[in-house]
């Protein structure tokens, strides 16, 4: 590739510019302000076009009378002049026509050349007129107070539980499970009394039925679910005392019960020994499950008692979660309640054997169920717990005192 330089078909000599040893007819010129050209292949182009001195020159008079045809404006005081080089850098530029002319190597500027903008006229304030003070703009209204939304999912738009509200708005942790489980506890403790006056076999099918209740309950309340191992191994426990009772018969219900629950307490240990979770969780899910067989197994208590007791037991029952589940003061409400079930004992008690020694077992009755029903509203339970634990725990609670009362006064 050829490195010659050509000014107007001449090669180029360095020191004819300013040294007199130039042609006579050039004129001094910059070497910098020469375009300079290879004739050759490049790497990004296929022709190279050469520029000769008379074009170079044409071009650069015809962007000087492009250049005095504009004026610049006068400056005013608000603005001090000032050549911005941009400017004076695109107006030195030249149109060139088509390719194959110096068009395709300098700049183009625009045909209409717009003249540099001119700050706006600023009238003057008088000094008297008072300057306008900007008004704030008034709050914005604070939105009403109601119940927010949760987030987008993909289920639909879940409903805020009533204990989820007590425990965010800082309530108590206890909740009544209310007048719907107080009554499935009377329905319940009624099938048992109903149940008990027909016969052992009668009584075994509300029974079991408590047991399962009891079982998934006290799971659910405990805040473990699904936890079927635990649900389904407590209620083989209650199962498991039911067979061995029927089998050795009332007078041996206290072995019968208590072999069992020692049988299923060492058999909860050797499940959770074989549990491969963290050492917290795996004493957390024992407690849970020793205790939700345990009480199940003392529902059994029942099936052991006289007949007459559990006759009065499941009445006193009722009446108590009926009586405390009325819209009455909390200590009025447990006096109530401890009252009709007193009265349910005496009632009850004039059907059976027991005559007015069933005020006391129906009295001790009541305060286990109440206190099962303490136990079910603990810890903001959810209706699920309610519908559980809540209909099953005064039941179960009261099997000890039904049993233990029933043989002392019977």
């Amino acid at each position: 590739m050829s490195n010659d330089q050509y000014y107007g078909g001449q090669q180029y000599d360095p020191y004819a510019n300013g040294n007199g040893t130039g042609d006579g007819h050039q004129e001094q010129q910059n070497p910098a302000d020469v375009t300079q050209t290879w004739e050759g292949q490049t790497w990004d182009t296929q022709f190279q076009p050469a520029v000769t001195y008379e074009q170079v020159q044409a071009d650069r008079a015809q962007a000087a009378h492009a250049q005095q045809g504009y004026q610049q404006p006068h400056p005013s005081h608000h603005q001090p002049q000032q050549q911005q080089p941009y400017e004076a850098y695109a107006s030195s530029q030249a149109p060139y026509e088509s390719y194959g002319t110096p068009a395709a190597y300098y700049g183009q500027p625009q045909a209409q050349h717009q003249p540099p903008p001119v700050a706006a006229a600023v009238t003057p304030v008088p000094a008297s007129a008072p300057v306008a003070e900007p008004v704030p703009a008034p709050p914005a209204p604070a939105a009403e107070a109601g119940p927010g939304w949760s987030s987008p999912t993909t289920s639909g738009n879940t409903r805020i539980t009533d204990a989820q509200r007590a425990r965010a708005e800082g309530r108590s942790p206890i909740i009544e499970p209310g007048m719907r489980p107080a009554a499935l506890t009377a329905v319940l403790g009624l099938l048992l009394a109903g149940g008990a006056a027909l016969g052992t076999y009668g009584l075994l099918v509300p029974l079991v039925l408590l047991q399962g209740l009891t079982a998934a309950g006290w799971f659910r309340l405990n805040g473990m679910w699904p936890a079927r191992q635990g649900i389904a191994l407590a209620f083989a426990g209650g199962l498991a005392a039911d067979a061995a009772l029927l089998v050795t018969g009332r007078e041996n219900a206290a072995a019968a019960i208590f072999g069992t629950l020692g049988v299923w307490v060492l058999l909860c240990l050797v499940l959770q020994l074989r549990s491969h979770a963290d050492p917290d969780e795996r004493m957390y899910g024992l407690m849970a499950t020793i205790a939700s067989a345990a009480l199940t197994v003392v529902a059994t208590g029942h099936l052991g008692a006289d007949p007459d007791a559990v006759v009065v037991g499941g009445v006193a029952v009722a009446a108590a979660v009926l009586a405390r589940a009325l819209p009455l003061p909390g200590p009025v409400s447990l006096i109530a309640a401890l009252l009709a079930s007193a009265g349910a004992g005496v009632a009850a008690g004039g059907l059976t054997d027991l005559g007015s020694s069933g005020a006391l077992l129906g009295l001790g009755a009541g305060v286990c169920a109440l206190v099962g029903l303490r136990v079910a509203s603990y810890d903001y339970p959810s209706r699920f717990v309610h519908m559980t634990a809540g209909v099953a725990l005064p039941l179960t609670a009261a099997a000890p005192a039904v049993y233990l009362l029933g043989r002392a006064l019977v």
